[in-house]
This record gives C-alpha cells, sequence and structure tokens, in this order.
C-alpha cells in the first residue's frame, strides 16, 4: 500500500496529521511535510499494512480529497 497526495489540491488542514500522524506531518509553517521533496504529487514509498486503517480514514477525513491509498 502507498500513499498519492495531490499537492496542488492540497491546502494543508491537518486532518491527517489526526488520523494517521505516523504518516502525515505539518512543518513548523503549518504545511504539509511532504512538500519539501514534492512539487505537485507526493509519491510515498510502500506503507506497511498495519497502517491501512488509519491512512484510510486520513483519505476520508481530508476536506478536499487530495489523498488516494493505492495497493
Amino acid at each position: 500500500m502507498r500513499i498519492v497526495v495531490d499537492l496542488a489540491l492540497c491546502q494543508d488542514h491537518g486532518q491527517c496529521v489526526f488520523s494517521a500522524p505516523q504518516v502525515f506531518s505539518l512543518d513548523e509553517n503549518g504545511k504539509l511535510s511532504f512538500r519539501d521533496g514534492a512539487t505537485d504529487t507526493y509519491i510515498s514509498a510502500d506503507l506497511d499494512e498495519s497502517l491501512r486503517d488509519d491512512v484510510e480514514e486520513a483519505a476520508d477525513a481530508c476536506p478536499l480529497q487530495a489523498i488516494e491509498v493505492e495497493g
């Protein structure tokens, strides 16, 4: 399983951080930390299956539906 985040759509509301803090975090400026290494789209490495429920909850909680769970 991996996540794909549309960084052009994401507005850093941070709901994903509450649902899956092991995967999502905000930087000191309140921006999704993935923005440091990606521009329009962030694609994670393979994530542990034990995180699936939390990651799916994060995708559901995103007010802009910018998170996609693959696999």
